[in-house]
C-alpha cells in the first residue's frame, strides 16, 4: 500500500476557520468525523489544522505564502483509488478549497 500526504489548501486560515461558537465548532466538525469515521484503515494520520507557517532559507525567514490549512495522511493501493477517498471530502464545504496530494515515497 502506498502512504499520501493529504494537504487542504484554503484562502481563509485555519485560525479564520475555527473562530466560531462551540456549537458552531462541533456542527462544522460532523462531517470530518464521519469522514474519518468512513475512512478506516485507510486513514493512518487524521492530522490537524497548521497555523502560522514560515518560510526559511539559509539567509531569511518570512511569513509563508502558501495557504495549507490542514493535512490528513491515507493509504491506497494507487492514485485512482486515492482520488475515490477524498471524491467527497468535507475540506471541499470552504469556498474555493482545495487538496493538494504527494505520494511518500519509501526510505527503505
Amino acid at each position: 500500500m502506498k502512504k499520501f500526504l493529504v494537504l487542504y489548501v484554503a484562502p481563509v486560515s485555519a485560525e479564520e476557520q475555527m473562530d466560531v461558537s462551540p456549537e458552531e465548532m462541533k456542527k462544522e466538525m460532523e462531517p470530518w468525523y464521519a469522514w474519518f469515521k468512513k475512512m478506516g484503515k485507510a486513514l493512518i494520520d487524521s492530522g490537524t489544522p497548521l497555523v502560522n507557517g514560515m518560510h526559511y532559507t539559509k539567509v531569511d525567514v518570512a511569513h509563508s505564502k502558501m495557504e495549507v490549512t490542514g493535512y490528513s495522511i491515507l493509504q491506497a493501493d494507487n492514485w485512482e483509488d486515492l482520488k475515490e477517498l477524498i471524491n467527497a471530502h468535507p475540506h471541499y464545504m470552504v469556498p474555493n478549497a482545495s487538496i493538494e496530494v504527494f505520494e511518500m515515497m519509501s526510505m527503505t
